[in-house]
């Protein structure tokens, strides 16, 4: 098994993270003090995260989601949505990640007055600071905003619009979240057509608590290039009594076009999509060969980091440092930074950060 102190130290790319299910325990008490938010069940740090983690691991995306009421709470103020981003930066870089898409939607801290051009330039501005003061610590990160429209309301347009107005400032993409059930992608297709308009990249939540026809939606209605968790795949796949394995024409079609599938274990066992770690199809999917990634989807709420994730898919499946490198491999090809900036972490950091490791682990084993 691979040791917590080597995962942390292998250089990793996360796709799927949402800021707004990311933030310390005590900056959400610190914003709530400073900007008279007082709906916070509790004041103490720890307990605070305790209570949000209960509340998250509810078998429910629906449930899961009414989590954030306190977090998009205290991110009504541009001061704190900057000091939120810059933590972020500053977390995911100290756990070794160095190369992050993360996403918001800037509509949802509108309340107070923002608009959404002024929440992205808060988050990316935060983003900035993050970045230098994980650098100044010997942790270089590379700091990318994905750009989410709420499914639940009626803004998706206006967000797609502002997503290609940020887009040579640190936005890479366009996504819809939110609950899927009643809400699929084919409702936002004026927005999705804007964006393919504008050559700009979409990824989209889709086969995470609803099945297969949401996925389809997504992929051949809506454009999607990337599958938000897309765990429902699995629907399309049979496995026969004997072991051996039929894939449906849907999964074919995902598998065969390397339609990267943002998968977040954890999470998904906390909103029901899968029962527990060891019965995720994360481990049939790697094994099949789809184009599969490891992510965190909201650090807060499930209580994990990428580090984490990682060692706890390898004490299920046993992934080794050489089936780590091939799904953080698998993630930074399929990010939406330009190809020659892919290219350069994927040479100057990843792979040289993994033959390392593995030097090091030869030493130890001789």
């Amino acid at each position: 098994m691979l040791t917590l102190d080597a995962i942390r130290s292998a250089p990793k790319a996360l796709l799927h993270d949402h800021l707004d299910g990311g933030l310390r325990p005590g900056t959400i008490i610190d914003l709530a003090a400073e900007h008279d938010y007082r709906d916070l069940p509790t004041t103490d740090p720890a307990d605070l995260a305790a209570w949000i983690r209960r509340g998250a691991d509810r078998k429910s995306l629906e449930l899961y989601l009414e989590t954030f009421v306190h977090t998009v709470g205290v991110m009504q103020e541009r001061d704190a949505i900057e000091r939120v981003a810059a933590e972020c930066a500053e977390d995911l870089a100290a756990d070794g990640v160095v190369y992050a898409e993360v996403r918001y939607a800037p509509e949802l801290s509108t309340g107070r007055g923002l608009t959404l051009d002024e929440v992205m330039a808060a988050t990316l501005h935060g983003f900035e600071i993050g970045q230098a003061r994980a650098a100044a610590q010997g942790h270089r990160i590379v700091m990318k905003a994905i750009v989410t429209g709420m499914r639940q309301f009626a803004r998706s347009l206006e967000v797609a619009e502002c997503a290609i107005r940020w887009r040579d400032h640190g936005a890479v993409a366009f996504d819809v979240a939110g609950p899927e059930k009643g809400y699929p992608p084919t409702r936002y297709l004026d927005a999705f057509e804007f964006v393919r308009r504008e050559n700009f990249h979409i990824t989209i939540h889709a086969g995470e608590s609803f099945g297969l026809p949401s996925i389809w939606e997504a992929l051949q209605f809506c454009g999607a290039e990337r599958l938000g968790h897309g765990v429902r795949i699995v629907d399309d796949i049979t496995v026969e009594a004997d072991g051996g394995v039929r894939l449906g024409r849907l999964a074919t079609f995902v598998r065969d076009r390397r339609i990267p599938l943002e998968m977040c274990p954890t999470s998904n066992v906390h909103t029901g999509a899968a029962a527990s770690i060891a019965e995720h199809p994360f481990d049939l999917l790697r094994r099949l060969r789809f184009r599969v990634t490891l992510n965190t989807d909201n650090r807060l709420m499930s209580g994990v980091s990428l580090s984490s994730e990682f060692a706890a898919v390898d004490a299920a499946f046993g992934i080794g440092l050489g089936e780590m490198e091939w799904l953080t491999l698998n993630a930074m090809k399929s990010a939406f930074a330009h190809f020659d900036e892919r290219l350069r972490i994927i040479n100057e950091v990843i792979k040289p950060g993994y033959a390392h490791l593995r030097a090091l682990e030869t030493r130890v084993l001789a």
